[in-house]
């Protein structure tokens, strides 16, 4: 017979402990991850730069060493644009390019300047047009003098008969990607830091870039970099990435670059990333069709225009600018337009420092005829 005498019983002191299981709704407290430094690397990093006015930052250190504020945009040209454009108290204007909101907050602080002019903001990014309205909102342009609708620049004559406009004094146009969409690799625009390959306007619309890329066929991307981007290198580096597609494959940024450079083995490092870059471009321009739609704004835009209206126009690329001189010209000898632009305007060496993303811009302008 076993006598072993069961284990004793443990002491109050050695219970097993009481689990505490905390409410479904309670929430839970996390850390903001601490900032890495006075000058973080990684976007998301940048947290303080993104709310500079809840923390202290030194913003104009920031810009004065030619960068951005992280989730910002600076406006380009914006003195050249008012002295064309030439906005005054009680005129209809319309920011086809709504962005960041700086070119509009200065059209804004002078159409209705004591008069009961307005602004119409177009922007096709559901990302961030609310931002810029509530911030437009924030500074007192409540609706009486700023609308704001989500639309593709193309659709300026549409936008306008739904708001009851017969047309415009003034119409600023800005092709350029913005600082906010440029920087955030989640929208996969940059190659600095990885993310997807996406390259969208419009991210809830059409194809991402990696989507177009994966069915895309040898010569229509081959075509894509030639006339998108002008790249000297296009066949090879097409052949390339058709051969480095696969199951999983060149839906990064990195990815691409790398992809990049693999297809141009004999090509100093200056010049693969000038073709990175180029590469990039051409494929933006080809998922948001971005010709297609300047083509089809041109067209509509003299009956956009009220009689002597004013047009100006931001192009950072050859074929944008190359449409826009075109179709300037056509309407100044059909007699749709009293006044062009006869030389391109480019940043003054001073803002090219300041802000070294407006090296590429050209402006120009026209005038709507009075009959």
């Amino acid at each position: 017979m076993d006598e072993t005498p069961p284990p004793p019983s443990p002491r109050p002191s050695e219970a097993p402990p009481i689990p505490v299981v905390a409410p479904q709704d309670a929430p839970v407290h996390r850390r903001r991850p601490r900032y890495a430094g006075r000058n973080p690397r990684r976007y998301e990093d940048k947290y303080k730069e993104h709310d500079p006015a809840k923390y202290a930052v030194d913003a104009e250190k920031i810009l004065a060493s030619g960068k951005t504020l992280a989730g910002t945009h600076r406006p380009i040209l914006v003195a050249e644009i008012l002295e064309v454009l030439r906005p005054a108290p009680g005129e209809r204007a319309v920011d086809c390019t709504l962005g960041y909101g700086g070119h509009a907050r200065e059209l804004l602080a002078r159409v209705a300047d004591g008069a009961p002019g307005m602004l119409l903001g177009l922007d096709v990014d559901p990302v961030e047009l609310p931002r810029t309205e509530a911030r437009l909102r924030a500074l007192g342009h409540g609706p009486e003098r700023f609308v704001a609708r989500r639309s593709n620049f193309a659709g300026l004559a549409k936008v306008l008969g739904e708001i009851g406009w017969d047309g415009a004094d003034v119409i600023l146009a800005d092709f350029g990607v913005s600082s906010m969409q440029l920087d955030n690799p989640e929208r996969g625009f940059t190659y600095k830091h990885d993310g997807p390959l996406d390259l969208r306007m419009n991210p809830t619309r059409g194809d991402s870039a990696a989507e177009w890329l994966a069915r895309a066929t040898p010569e229509r991307l081959e075509r894509a970099l030639r006339e998108y981007a002008d790249e000297p290198r296009a066949a090879a580096i097409a052949a390339g990435l058709v051969a480095a597609r696969g199951p999983g494959q060149l839906g990064r940024t990195r990815e691409l670059a790398h992809a990049v450079r693999c297809a141009l083995p004999g090509v100093n490092l200056e010049e693969q990333e000038l073709s990175i870059r180029r590469v990039f471009q051409a494929l933006r321009i080809a998922v948001n069709d971005e010709f297609a739609a300047i083509d089809a704004w041109l067209r509509n835009l003299p009956g956009c225009l009220r009689p002597g209206g004013r047009v100006a126009v931001l192009a950072f690329h050859s074929g944008e600018d190359r449409r826009v001189k075109q179709a300037f010209k056509a309407g100044l000898a059909s007699g749709e337009y009293a006044e062009i632009a006869q030389d391109v305007i480019r940043p003054a060496p001073e803002e090219q420092r300041s802000n070294p993303r407006s090296g590429s811009a050209k402006l120009r302008w026209a005038v709507r005829a009075t009959a």
